[in-house]
């Protein structure tokens, strides 16, 4: 892995380069193994949060943990493409739009002592831009490729807060076309619910149930690109225990080996199904 400028890590997608990289401000990570018609992203995965922000947080380090999620991106590891946040959702989140994107209060706590300073907020939102230049680029250049293009857009849940039953996975399509991509969105819920779990865990899964899918990486991707399905894909936190902050690799891992396969599986049918 290589550290790269924003303009360096576009020029080499626009090139057709393969590299791994990290954004030089570290807030992301991109890598491009092969130029495919499917891509991987991990939004929330990120828990960094820059010091200066740390005695303004009235949030601790768990409240924080609890809310992102961890491992989403350990879960697509081993696809060609994989664009994954480093920074925490609680500095700026990338699945809201800027103007929503550095948040007042977080979950029904007020996140900051005192307001952030302007500068302190320009400096957020200069990464949630950059971020969104190079989805764009990539977006662009595998539209521009292959067509038709998919991106599999990984989250995790806290499903220990509903009060009622809830799925192990949850799509959200209510943002997408879902008259135009039914087979292929009931394909991959159908795909996700046939999942070997250790421990006894139970793969369930349903479509628009805990969340629908209204989030900005997803939005963005769909709004400006007309032949990219965005597949907004949750897993319940049954991969830790999020009420006392411990992993569960072997879950982690069992997603991974499983998703190697059947992830490839549905982006291949998928392409063969819509390419122009």
């Amino acid at each position: 892995m290589i550290k790269l400028s924003i303009d360096q890590i576009i020029a080499k997608i626009n090139q057709e380069e393969t590299f791994h990289a990290v954004s030089d401000d570290y807030s992301f990570t991109i890598k491009i193994d092969e130029y495919v018609h499917y891509a991987c992203g991990a939004v929330h995965d990120g828990h960094q949060f820059r010091k200066e922000l740390w005695e303004n947080c009235i949030h601790t380090e768990y409240e924080r943990w609890f809310e992102e999620d961890p491992e989403t991106k350990e879960m697509v590891k081993s696809h060609p493409i994989v664009i994954a946040g480093m920074d925490s959702r609680f500095e700026y989140d990338l699945n809201r739009a800027p103007e929503s994107a550095i948040y007042e209060d977080a979950w029904g706590k007020q996140l900051w002592h005192t307001p952030l300073s302007v500068e302190m907020r320009e400096k957020s939102l200069a990464k949630h831009y950059s971020f969104y230049k190079v989805v764009y680029a990539l977006i662009s250049k595998l539209e521009e490729k292959f067509g038709m293009c998919v991106v599999y857009d990984m989250h995790s849940y806290n499903w220990k807060r509903w009060e009622r039953e809830v799925p192990t996975w949850n799509l959200g399509t209510a943002n997408v076309d879902e008259e135009r991509f039914a087979n292929s969105i009931e394909s991959w819920r159908a795909i996700l619910e046939q999942m070997p779990l250790p421990n006894g865990i139970r793969s369930t899964s349903k479509i628009n149930d805990t969340f629908q899918g209204n989030g900005y990486f997803l939005k963005y991707i769909t709004q400006n690109f007309s032949n990219t399905l965005v597949l907004a894909t949750e897993i319940a936190k049954v991969y830790c225990d999020e009420l006392e902050q411990i992993m569960y690799p072997e879950v982690v891992n069992a997603v991974e080996v499983y998703l190697r396969k059947e992830l490839k599986n549905h982006a291949d049918t998928f392409y063969k199904a819509y390419k122009v």
